[in-house]
């Protein structure tokens, strides 16, 4: 798979509640890194999006997905929206690639 279309992927599976395939696009070692904290391992990270996230009903609106030049690190920007079509934040999340999946990902939001 193109580690654009996993990104991609990243955000179809959060956004449907599909946690078996966003843990299968993840590497066993996955980090994220936000402003709010830290998630350290895919299966907790999995965890926090099926069990303890605030909110389920929203939508990644990707805006511009951007790829460097050694394609492992992709760039997105885009926004966080509610159901009814607000939106809560805008973030940039920098994704780092690997044969085994998504290996970090670091998020800024504004």
């Amino acid at each position: 798979m193109d580690r654009r279309d996993a990104v991609r992927d990243y955000y179809d599976a959060i956004d449907a509640g599909d946690y078996d395939r966003l843990r299968d696009l993840l590497a066993p070692g996955f980090v994220q890194r936000r402003p709010d904290r830290t998630f350290d391992g895919r299966d907790r990270f999995v965890e926090f999006m099926r069990e303890d996230r605030p909110r389920t009903d929203t939508e990644h609106v990707v805006e511009a997905v951007g790829v460097d030049s050694d394609v492992s690190t992709v760039f997105v920007e885009g926004r966080l929206r509610t159901a009814d079509g607000d939106d809560l934040f805008g973030f940039v999340d920098v994704h780092r690639v690997g044969d085994a999946g998504i290996e970090s990902l670091r998020t800024y939001t504004a």
